[in-house]
């Protein structure tokens, strides 16, 4: 019996933890370690966008949809700062997560060539809440982009440009 997510299309992805107090970096290892099955060691480097804590990327490899597993797992602790990327495979689009404490979650579902994807109903949403007086259709746009969460993500992504990667996908 298989899963929806079972595939023939493995995928693989990036962890960014771009802020974790050091008290919290245990439970980030074990809450990553507990969505991909087995353990996680990240390598801890301090984050200088927020001093006192700390930051880590981590390579994974798996099944369609376990990205979502990860955000899961990673917003349950809700004082980090965190993107998961998922790749897309034959089978599968791509996705990305984002999550701030201030600004929460964002999931967005990415292309073969890296441009996120608004679903049409999200869009006539977003249009029909500008026509009643709501919110202004460029401040949906950009939200449903996640310009919020890469306004508030930059500057901890550039404080860990020297930050090392450690690559563990298989070419060939």
């Amino acid at each position: 019996m298989t899963t929806r997510f079972e595939t023939s299309h493995p995928t693989r992805g990036m962890i960014f933890i771009h802020s974790a107090s050091a008290a919290l970096c245990p439970h980030v290892e074990w809450a990553i370690g507990t969505a991909l099955g087995s353990r996680v060691d990240l390598e801890w480097t301090n984050q200088p966008a927020q001093p006192g804590t700390q930051r880590a990327e981590y390579s994974w490899t798996g099944t369609p949809g376990q990205g979502a597993a990860l955000s899961t797992a990673l917003a349950r602790i809700s004082q980090v700062r965190f993107e998961v990327t998922e790749e897309p495979t034959p089978a599968s689009d791509g996705q990305r997560y984002c999550y701030t404490p201030t600004l929460g979650s964002f999931s967005a579902i990415v292309g073969v060539h890296g441009d996120i994807l608004v679903a049409e109903d999200r869009l006539k949403h977003a249009v029909a809440t500008d026509a009643l007086g709501g919110e202004p259709i460029f401040k949906a746009l950009e939200r449903l982009l996640g310009v919020p969460w890469d306004d508030e993500l930059d500057v901890f992504r550039y404080a860990s440009e020297d930050a090392p990667v450690r690559w563990l996908h298989q070419v060939g």
